[in-house]
């Protein structure tokens, strides 16, 4: 269950004042939901520990330095954890298309791209549904991943700081475009896969063989 407003907002004004003790709770009260999220968009356990807890530093941050949660106002703090992380997911993504477009791409050896190719085929699916979520809005994503793990419609709509009767409608329209997304994921990678085979007609003779 989502810890309620009140308890988080207790929270939030004793972190304000530089209480340690309250950060922890709040940290180890949403750390498992909020790294399910990011897991679920980055696809790797070690970056997304690094980017939940860049979340949290977050919190921390304008909660007691720049005291951006004002005490006379209630806060959805779990809203605010998820589309944080979410929006700092995709930053991640973002940076590793980067950091790989500026890297050389390595060529396979012929002799070890059948074993080779059976890793990436078991993973394909996998990363195909991540690239088709990165392709949505920050929110379309975030609902689909959040209905995934499990959060009822009333949880989602506390979590995207939504009114509980629209839930339905945006998962619906977000499940259309993540649809969509996949299907165009797939085409791009096919139509990679036929480049990569152009450019390296051993991998066209090795498939050919199988």
């Amino acid at each position: 269950m989502i810890a309620t407003t009140s308890n988080d907002n207790l929270l939030l004004e004793r972190i304000s004042q530089g209480d340690m003790a309250s950060f922890e709770t709040l940290f180890h009260t949403h750390y498992d939901r909020v790294y399910g999220l990011v897991y679920r968009l980055v696809g790797n356990r070690a970056e997304a520990e690094d980017v939940t807890q860049e979340v949290f530093l977050k919190l921390y941050h304008q909660a007691f330095t720049k005291r951006r949660f004002a005490k006379q106002q209630t806060h959805n703090v779990s809203a605010w954890l998820y589309r944080v992380a979410t929006n700092m997911a995709y930053n991640a993504i973002r940076s590793r298309k980067r950091r790989w477009q500026r890297n050389t791409v390595l060529v396979i050896d012929p002799i070890e791209r059948k074993s080779v190719s059976e890793e990436v085929e078991k993973r394909e699916e996998e990363t195909a549904v991540r690239a088709a979520l990165a392709r949505l809005k920050p929110r379309q994503a975030q609902l689909l991943i959040l209905r995934q793990m499990g959060f009822s419609y009333a949880e989602c709509a506390t979590a995207c700081d939504i009114a509980p009767g629209s839930v339905g409608t945006l998962l619906a329209r977000a499940a259309k475009a993540f649809a969509k997304a996949y299907q165009q994921e797939l085409a791009q990678k096919h139509q990679s896969a036929r480049y990569a085979q152009n450019q390296h007609p051993e991998s066209r003779e090795l498939e050919e063989k199988k």
